[in-house]
């Protein structure tokens, strides 16, 4: 573990991990948290998630008797997330365009790896410390939901998986996952259109007729894939309609989850030809629960303490994005989302400011500093 920090988050987001195919980048970071002299496993996730290793596991024993404290990071990235080719800027990292960064969330385990890497240097008491970084949360936080938490000591934990340096996520929302397959009757749409049933027709209908986007400052809803046809000269008979819904208020998600369903089994209700009646097939799956911190609790009022330690103004509210968190807090391990300093991510414009980089990482030194103390 030789250089710098950049070079070392350089090194991580040069290996590829997009979701399902970690194994690579966690072999490499076992290696270096051995190294540092952490106690290193593997869980098997991997065989129900279909991926090529499982989440990783560290100890840091620590010399004073404490409980440990819990640092969180995910190895996956979105697509299209190989052969990144980062350009490293006078202010910040970038990529050469074609590519997402990785920052999220490799700038998290960066981070976490090389603030521990310098207390260890410097000889300074600390408590103990687990460091647990998970596999596909870009897919649906699968490697959280399979992680065994009969295995965790701490009684609480920081994700490093959001952006602003010395912001803590205190909530996050529910969010719903939907599937719908509409289908509808195939006929030559030159010669007999009379004869078929457009499941794309059936589909836009609907659609104009939903409420999308913002629905209130707790609730949110996206239509986000239509597939569906195979030719312009055919009546398409099925069209699938991917979305999801995401709410901080458990009632308001059944609704607006309800309420597009409804719509889709109306309008088809609408379309018959003869004997044939259109339909719609339905699967709703809750991907993770909502969760809430106070402003007073322990956890944050440690973030804070750090943040200002480190000279950086601290804020805490409430986030509109799901993370292994969610998982976390629903098992009952309290754990705050906090900011590794990524912006733009899921996007090929994605960036991390140098100075933000370094930050994380003095903000992950003080806040076990502040813990080890306390």
């Amino acid at each position: 573990m030789k250089g710098t920090l950049v070079d070392y988050f350089i090194s991580l987001i040069k290996i590829d991990s997009e979701s399902k195919n970690e194994k690579a980048v966690a072999l490499k970071i076992s290696e270096d948290l051995r190294f540092l002299g952490a106690e290193v496993t593997f869980d098997n996730a991997n065989k129900k998630t279909g991926g090529n290793i499982g989440n990783l596991y560290g100890y840091f024993k620590g010399n004073i008797n404490k409980k440990p404290i819990l640092l969180c990071a995910h190895m996956d990235t979105v697509v299209p997330g190989n052969s990144i080719k980062p350009q490293v800027t006078e202010d910040k990292i970038i990529t050469d365009g074609t590519t997402i960064l990785g920052s999220d969330d490799k700038s998290g385990i960066a981070e976490i790896i090389w603030a521990i890497k310098e207390i260890i240097e410097a000889n300074e008491d600390h408590a103990p410390i687990e460091v647990l970084f998970t596999i596909s949360e870009e897919i649906g936080l699968l490697g959280a939901k399979l992680v065994d938490l009969s295995n965790i000591k701490s009684e609480f934990g920081y994700a490093l998986d959001s952006h602003e340096i010395g912001h803590a996520v205190t909530g996050a929302p529910s969010q719903n996952s939907m599937k719908f397959t509409i289908h509808g009757k195939e006929s030559h749409a030159g010669a007999a259109p009379e004869f078929g049933v457009s499941a794309i027709q059936i589909a836009a209908e609907a659609i104009s007729k939903m409420k999308l986007g913002r629905i209130d400052e707790e609730t949110t809803c996206s239509i986000g894939i239509i597939k569906g046809g195979t030719a312009t000269n055919i009546i398409p008979k099925e069209v699938i309609l991917e979305a999801e819904a995401r709410s901080h208020d458990s009632d308001k998600l059944q609704k607006v989850t309800n309420e597009i369903k409804q719509i889709l089994l109306e309008t088809a209700a609408k379309y018959k030809l003869g004997d044939f009646q259109a339909s719609v097939d339905s699967i709703i799956q809750k991907e993770y629960p909502a969760f809430v911190l106070e402003n007073d609790d322990p956890c944050i009022l440690l973030a804070k303490k750090a943040t200002e330690n480190i000279g950086l103004p601290f804020k805490s509210g409430i986030g509109g994005g799901g993370s292994d968190a969610n998982i976390f807090n629903y098992k009952g391990l309290k754990m705050a989302v906090v900011g590794s300093g990524m912006e733009d991510v899921h996007t090929v414009n994605e960036y991390i400011k140098l100075i933000d980089l370094e930050n994380g990482a003095k903000w992950v030194k003080e806040v076990i500093r502040e813990y080890s103390k306390g």
